[in-house]
């Protein structure tokens, strides 16, 4: 475990239960999307490289523009 990570856990447990509870539950959620979003990414690895290189042979045609352009 980080040295911060103790830190913040030394402080959560210095709250009432009901905010111990409410935190971790904030943790435990968080860490559960973030597993979700990693699974999507990685089912869909393939989907995603092609995409990419069809933008960077948009780019090489010019057919592309700058951000700053389109704000």
């Amino acid at each position: 475990m980080t040295t911060l990570l103790e830190k913040a856990l030394e402080k959560v447990g210095t709250l009432p239960q009901d905010e111990q509870d409410a935190i971790a539950s904030q943790i435990l959620e968080t860490l559960a999307e973030e597993a979700a979003w990693k699974q999507r990414f990685a089912s869909k690895r393939e989907q995603l490289r092609a995409l990419a290189v069809e933008a960077l042979e948009e780019d090489v045609r010019g057919e592309t523009r700058p951000l700053d352009e389109l704000l």
